[in-house]
Parts: structure tokens; C-alpha cells; sequence
């Protein structure tokens, strides 16, 4: 994605992000988050010791795709405010995340295509913003991104997608 110089881990910020996820689905453990012209992306490690629905069915699915796409993204956004990096963000405040993190940050479409099976024991992903416009539909601001994602793992897995986000009763 981009090769700017990039922001390590934030251990407390992490450990608020996950606080609304039951223990045993926290499958986000590190991110380096980076920027450019006004658009941020997150490269993060993940590990699923065991599925928090399903028994073993010993690759990553599609639950647990979305689930490890939010923690990424609400990652990415909670740091991009905090160090001031993503477009559309500009006026938000740590406490406007937390705010708005589970009731106003809508995935408006998902879509994902697995390529090869990924191992949810230890895998990478990472998540761009492609873009973040500004939209007053009836007169209500939200805020429109397009996102794409990736995972892998050490060997051939390998799943990819976008995702369109509204962020609604924005600041």
C-alpha cells in the first residue's frame, strides 16, 4: 500500500479499540499505520487461537474476515484521528471516535473473494482508505469511504476486498 513513514502500535489505544469485543474475539494484536496526501493505511498482525462461533474449520472465513476488518479499521480511524492523518477527520477528537465507533461507523457494502485458505492461527491484513468524501444526502453530513483489504498468511493464503464505510452523525 504506501511507504510513508509509518505510526508503531499504540498499546493503550489498541487495548481501547478491542474493549467492546468479548475477550476471546480480540484477534487484532499489532498495527503500523501510515499516510499519505490525506489517505491512511494500517499493515496489522492477527491470530485466531480458536473460532468464537464455529468449531475448527481450520482456515479463515468469512465471519471472522469481518471481524478482524473492523478491528483493522476502527484501528486505522482511531489512530488516524489521534495523529491527525486521514482526510474527512480533520475536526474529530479521540472522544468523537469513541463516540461514534459502534453506532455510527456502517459498513454499507462488504465484499471479499479468498483466494487460497488463510491460516487464522497467524496471518497478516492490511487496509487502505481509498477515499473519504463528505455527503450531505437530505441534509444529514456523513462521511463516504471506500476501503480495500487483504489477508495472508506465511504460507499461500491469501483473501482480498473492499468495503464502503458511512460514518453518520458526524461531527
Amino acid at each position: 500500500m504506501t511507504t510513508a513513514v509509518g505510526h508503531r502500535t499504540d498499546e493503550e489505544l489498541l487495548t481501547r479499540v478491542l474493549a467492546p469485543y468479548k475477550g476471546h474475539c480480540k484477534y487484532l494484536r499489532s498495527a503500523l499505520v501510515t499516510a499519505d496526501a490525506g489517505l491512511a493505511s494500517a499493515h496489522c498482525e492477527f491470530a485466531i487461537p480458536e473460532s468464537c462461533y464455529i468449531d475448527d474449520t481450520g482456515h479463515l472465513n468469512s465471519v471472522e474476515v469481518n471481524i478482524a476488518y473492523n478491528q483493522m479499521m476502527y484501528y486505522l480511524v482511531a489512530k488516524s484521528v489521534k495523529e491527525g492523518l486521514l482526510s474527512g477527520f480533520e475536526d474529530w477528537t479521540l472522544d468523537d471516535f469513541w463516540r461514534h465507533q459502534l453506532p455510527d461507523i456502517l459498513i454499507a457494502r462488504f465484499a471479499g473473494t479468498f483466494r487460497r485458505p488463510v491460516n487464522p492461527r497467524s496471518f497478516m491484513g492490511e487496509m487502505e482508505f481509498r477515499s473519504v468524501t463528505r455527503r450531505t444526502p437530505g441534509g444529514t453530513p456523513l462521511l463516504h469511504a471506500e476501503t480495500a483489504y487483504r489477508y495472508w498468511d506465511a504460507g499461500a493464503g491469501r483473501c482480498d476486498g473492499e468495503a464502503t464505510l458511512a460514518f453518520v452523525n458526524v461531527p
